[in-house]
């Protein structure tokens, strides 16, 4: 068994007890123990002559009072540590990546506003955890524009040719291999490409789109050559598609058990952790799970 659990964000609202559904799922495909954590919030937190120290009582926390009798019979045979803590679930939730292999929340909790997306809790976490971070969405959510796909289990990510992540490759191949899935990998490249050569006038690109679509695709077969080498019977597709990643992404998304996306690394002039804008819009649009990886190191 993994000695790094798997973590599952709850507060008992449906969104929490979906995603604690999945992070046990996802504990069982990694042979790992699962962890449910409560972050209880009050409003001493915020005032600044009130002291909050210490973890509060965990026999007399309902939520996980709940969740116990829901898993009884849910996670039998699996390792379960129940953990009630005090704070700031912003700020209490990344930090608990920092010994896991993996944080699962819903897309909301019971606080927030109902037309959120995506809560601010579950921003924070996507943003800051150490950790690949999982976000359940709620089911319904709408994609207009579907990309073609076969029948079956799969798992999608999306690849930045310009700046592939071993991480975020990493993580989406091992997912695909533990639930016996295809490996959809969507490669955007920008078209139509525009050169301003004056005010107002437009020239037309150099090169042919066919000859950008090729040389994408072939950059993308390149890097996931490694990964294949290892794993020959896993099926994986290649789409080398022009437009939007984030958009191609999402659309991607109808029907597939999962969607892996990579967070930014930092840079000299942002030092700050950042999702990107195309994670972002993942996180908010996507019908299926989306997991969200930290970069790997930089040498």
């Amino acid at each position: 068994m993994s000695a790094a659990p798997v973590i599952a964000a709850a507060d008992g609202s449906d969104d929490s007890l979906r995603a604690l559904d999945w992070a046990v799922q996802a504990a069982r495909k990694r042979d790992a123990p699962l962890r449910v954590v409560h972050v209880r919030q009050y409003a001493a937190w915020g005032q600044p002559d009130v002291l909050v120290a210490g973890e509060p009582d965990e026999g007399g926390d309902p939520v996980l009072d709940e969740i116990r009798d829901r898993l009884r019979t849910g996670a039998v045979g699996l390792t379960v540590e129940y953990v009630a803590l005090e704070g700031a679930p912003s700020a209490l939730l990344p930090e608990l990546g920092s010994d896991a292999q993996l944080l699962v929340l819903g897309s909301r909790g019971r606080g927030g506003f109902a037309s959120l997306l995506l809560g601010s809790n579950g921003m924070a976490a996507a943003r800051d955890a150490a950790c690949p971070v999982v976000v359940v969405p709620r089911p319904g959510r709408e994609v207009h524009a579907e990309l073609p796909a076969e029948p079956g289990p799969r798992v999608v990510v999306g690849l930045d040719v310009d700046s592939p992540d071993d991480a975020t490759l990493a993580f989406a191949f091992a997912e695909a291999v533990r639930r016996g899935a295809r490996l959809q990998v969507i490669a955007a490249y920008p078209w139509p490409v525009q050169s301003w050569f004056a005010a107002g006038e437009i020239v037309p690109p150099a090169v042919d789109q066919d000859e950008v679509e090729d040389e994408t695709r072939t950059l993308a077969e390149g890097f996931l050559a490694p990964y294949l080498k290892d794993r020959p019977n896993l099926r994986t597709e290649v789409l080398a598609l022009p437009g939007d990643a984030a958009g191609l992404l999402v659309s991607a998304s109808k029907d597939a058990a999962l969607v892996v996306v990579g967070r930014h690394r930092r840079r000299l002039l942002a030092p700050a952790r950042m999702m990107g804008s195309v994670t972002h819009a993942v996180l908010l649009h996507a019908a299926a799970p989306i997991a969200v990886v930290p970069p790997s190191p930089q040498e």
